[in-house]
């Protein structure tokens, strides 16, 4: 059957402009992190996309080494690019890093020019594209001169094999000098990709306030804590969950009594205020516009179609704030 997009995918969606860029991205973006793989099933893959772009998301996240096995999700974005997606290519905000490991021996992974080039020509090659809208430096690299990935990322602009770059997981001072350096260059820090989310809040030390100060945007990752910060734990760890599984992301030693103490506490804020855990999750990051996207991702339609309903309530009372702020201490602090 012959995919025709919505008529009406622009009119819900809410779009936030890329720090001091002329680029918006969607509050909601899709993560094609977990679920998209060569182990899992392309059709759901395919609806879960095309479903992501009804609903008005129109950035799409990769990264060379997401599957499993590595490279397996950009293939299948390829796949459903050229099938469904082809004809709005120009609606698209594709993004792809590189960074983390991908293939034996010393350039497969970091942040060296060798390894950053060779791998956009891959990511490219796998989703038929002539270029991605932003590639990242999915992780900062002790071993190199700054530098030298800097000029990687600027020499990928000027090659026309991105429009813009970002970086990701970089600590505060580091990703300073990193915007410093893409300034002398001539090719703005564009974007940040921090992991935030009301578990996680480590961005709020320093990071935010670099970002504001180089007018750079920010997309959270994780911003549901990997499923933590939804209905999925609230009794317990469920057998058939990732923290159950395999998983070297999440385990249970990750879901502590604390953690879970905390969620359902914060569960009884979003009921009061009419959401979801995972609604009132992603409404607390995006809820004072200095996180330009929330990168979901999803294992079915429906979780991409709940989240989107979160934008419906991006509004908090001080009373609310105080609330969540309270159930966020330390358990320590919060029962002296």
């Amino acid at each position: 059957m012959v995919y025709v997009a919505s008529d009406t995918r622009y009119e819900t969606m809410k779009y936030n402009r890329v720090g001091r860029s002329g680029l918006k991205l969607p509050a909601i973006s899709l993560g094609l992190w977990h679920n998209f793989g060569g182990i899992n099933n392309a059709e759901n893959g395919r609806n879960m996309i095309t479903r992501s772009f009804d609903l008005g998301i129109t950035h799409f996240d990769l990264a060379n080494n997401y599957g499993p096995p590595a490279g397996s999700a950009e293939q299948l974005f390829g796949q459903v690019l050229a099938q469904d997606l082809k004809p709005y290519r120009d609606e698209l905000v594709i993004s792809t890093k590189a960074g983390y490991y991908m293939w034996p021996g010393p350039y497969g992974e970091w942040g060296s020019r060798k390894n950053l080039v060779s791998s956009l020509d891959q990511s490219l090659k796998r989703m038929g594209l002539d270029y991605v809208d932003i590639f990242y430096s999915h992780r900062y690299d002790p071993e190199t001169p700054l530098e030298e990935t800097m000029m990687a990322l600027d020499h990928m602009v000027r090659s026309g094999k991105a429009l813009y770059v970002g970086i990701s997981n970089y600590p505060a001072d580091q990703t300073r000098q990193a915007a410093e350096i893409l300034k002398s260059l001539g090719t703005p820090l564009l974007i940040h990709q921090p992991k935030y989310s009301l578990l996680e809040r480590w961005i709020e030390d320093g990071l935010q306030d670099v970002l504001d100060e180089y007018g750079t945007g920010s997309i959270a990752f994780c911003p549901l804590a990997q499923g933590v910060l939804t209905n999925k734990y609230l009794n317990g760890i469920p057998e058939d969950s990732r923290a159950k599984g395999p998983s070297v992301f999440l385990n249970e030693n990750n879901i502590s009594p604390e953690t879970l103490r905390k969620v359902r506490a914060l569960n009884q804020v979003a009921a009061a205020r009419g959401q979801s855990l995972a609604q009132f999750a992603l409404s607390w990051v995006l809820r004072n516009g200095r996180v330009t996207s929330a990168l979901i991702g999803a294992s079915r339609p429906s979780q991409i179609e709940e989240n989107v309903a979160a934008l419906s309530q991006l509004e908090f009372s001080t009373e609310e704030l105080e609330r969540i702020e309270s159930i966020l201490r330390p358990e320590s602090a919060d029962h002296k």
